[in-house]
């Protein structure tokens, strides 16, 4: 028996019924949403106290639990008892990350009406993310949850959500911050050493977003997080910490195509290396084998079958269209399947379960319930 095969007998039961923290992640368009909104919903029919916070912009989300729209407050999901759903909003996530950090409101207000900050937290690369891991602690802090599970941003760079807390405190306490820290520091002096530090295109874009006045606003921004950088940093390692212990769980999820197949891979490579816990992977949307009677049956009429059928009665030509149906699914199944085994050639996912395609688009309740079937099988 192989890795994978290995990996196919088992599931995400003990995830659903005792990991705090659920993180589901992979590439963009691959149901990652839709696999955290039924593991959630699984979790709570199990009688624990659950929160999905999601950041997807289709808000599929509310629409599948019942729900008209999601903001950044919990929301009961009433159909489900034990439930509550929420979308991240970075912006309210970031003015409140201020309002902690600075020493004093006049400060944390002085940060937040600066227009380059307007800008950054809504626009700067990372934010989204470092954002949903603030929002994951917050909910953990809390002690209301038994399980949290988060929808990471769709992304094309992997495991931007671990990368994410690190880039933005780098930026924060990078050379822009301590140049613009400098003693007497004024718009003149300040593109002087724009050039010595060759941030000319930085400059460029920052222009684009706030206009006129630019260095002003970007030497106020700088100036007032003066001393608020470690409270930033601290708070990204306790999440860090928190999301590589045993409390927590990585389900990756994918598709059974070789370019989804080639980010999963990554991700579950790059978690194993940073230590942190994969639950498992979960593979959406595969063409199931066909059902062995009926495989038997499109095994046994030949080319030549088909061809006398079609040129027979409306009765004979619907069994050659069934036929062909059959043939073709069966060719999609085994395509791939090739494509997964050497995908994850060589690579233990320690979990692997395959979600069919469903025979309609997941938007209620029953359809998250049809999917955790899957997923959950004990």
């Amino acid at each position: 028996m192989t890795t994978l095969d290995r990996a196919r007998e088992r599931d995400l039961t003990e995830v659903v019924a005792e990991r705090h923290i659920i993180v589901c992640t992979g590439s963009g368009g691959v149901g990652k949403t839709t696999t955290a909104a039924t593991l959630a919903v699984a979790a709570a029919r199990q009688g624990r106290r659950t929160i999905v916070v999601t950041i997807d912009p289709a808000r599929r989300l509310a629409q599948s639990m019942g729900l008209d729209a999601l903001d950044n407050t919990p929301r009961a999901v009433d159909a489900v008892p034990n439930l509550d759903a929420m979308m991240l909003d970075m912006k309210r996530t970031f003015d409140e990350v201020i309002d902690r950090h600075a020493d004093d409101p006049a400060r944390a207000a002085r940060i937040k009406s600066n227009r380059f900050y307007q800008q950054i937290s809504g626009q700067l690369a990372g934010t989204q993310e470092y954002m949903a891991m603030e929002k994951l602690f917050d909910l953990h802090s809390t002690g209301r949850y038994d399980c949290i599970v988060v929808d990471t941003p769709p992304t094309r760079n992997a495991l931007d959500f671990l990368d994410a807390p690190k880039r933005l405190t780098d930026f924060l306490d990078g050379k822009f911050l301590k140049m613009f820290l400098s003693p007497g520091l004024t718009a003149t002096k300040t593109i002087g050493r724009m050039a010595a530090f060759g941030t000319g295109l930085f400059m460029k874009a920052a222009g684009r977003i706030t206009g006129a006045g630019v260095l002003d606003d970007l030497a106020e921004f700088f100036q007032s997080f003066e001393g608020m950088y470690e409270g930033f940093k601290n708070r990204a390692q306790l999440v860090y910490k928190l999301l590589a212990s045993g409390d927590a769980a990585f389900v990756v999820v994918s598709s059974g195509e070789p370019t989804a197949l080639r980010e999963a891979r990554y991700f579950v490579q790059r978690l194993a290396k940073e230590g942190m816990p994969l639950a498992g992977l979960v593979l959406n949307r595969v063409t199931p084998a066909l059902p062995e009677d009926l495989a038997a049956l499109a095994a046994r009429v030949g080319e030549d079958d088909r061809e006398r059928l079609l040129a027979g009665d409306d009765e004979q030509r619907a069994v050659a269209g069934m036929l062909g149906l059959l043939d073709r699914s069966a060719q999609v199944h085994a395509r791939q399947q090739r494509n997964i085994e050497s995908g994850l050639h060589g690579l233990d996912p320690r979990t692997l379960v395959e979600v069919p395609e469903m025979p309609s688009d997941v938007h209620d309740l029953e359809g998250l319930d049809a999917i955790g079937e899957h997923l959950i099988r004990s």
